[in-house]
């Protein structure tokens, strides 16, 4: 009985919500109708209408589900999973933030090669190994609260701002991330 109620309540308030949605987007509509031949022909013509940008520029896409973050963080002691592009596309960075020491400690671990896979560009990054510096990621013991990173090679600029991708260090693996 209660559901019932509720779902017709919740109903009918969607109905409503709609319904002056409408009404308000046809009072739009016809005051700009409204106007007179003469205020048409000295309206100065108006700047373009600026298009919305790329679909990753919206913040809801850059983050995780909630979902997920709380698995990264239950599972694999990682929160704040960010991939970045950096260097004019030529770097991938990832970062990520340890929550749990001890269960991200197999992320900075040196015997595990990272690698990042994109689908939609059909490609496999890796970090790559500098003659002076070495791997450009980070592999000393975590600390709880502190951001690691590592880098991956990108030599094509294969992957973009906006595809989605994969991180997979060992049997960690962060999916579906996108590229800032």
């Amino acid at each position: 009985m209660l559901k019932e109620t509720f779902f017709h309540t919740y109903r009918a308030s969607v109905g409503i919500l709609l319904a002056s949605s409408m009404v308000l987007s046809g009072a739009q509509s016809a005051s700009t109708q409204t106007t007179t031949p003469a205020q048409a022909a000295s309206a100065q013509p108006s700047a373009p209408v600026a298009k919305p940008g790329p679909v990753w520029q919206g913040a809801q896409l850059k983050r995780l589900s909630r979902r997920a973050e709380l698995y990264y963080e239950g599972v694999w002691g990682v929160g704040e999973l960010r991939v970045k592009v950096a260097e004019s596309g030529e770097i991938i960075r990832f970062n990520y933030q340890v929550m749990d020491p001890s269960k991200a400690i197999s992320l900075n671990d040196k015997k595990f090669e990272p690698e990042l896979y994109d689908a939609q560009a059909g490609v496999k990054l890796s970090v790559p190994q500098m003659e002076k510096v070495g791997k450009l990621r980070q592999e000393s013991t975590p600390k709880a609260g502190m951001t690691y990173w590592m880098a991956f090679s990108n030599p094509t600029l294969a992957v973009k701002r906006g595809h989605r991708v994969d991180v997979v260090i060992g049997s960690f693996r962060a999916n579906n991330l996108v590229v800032e």
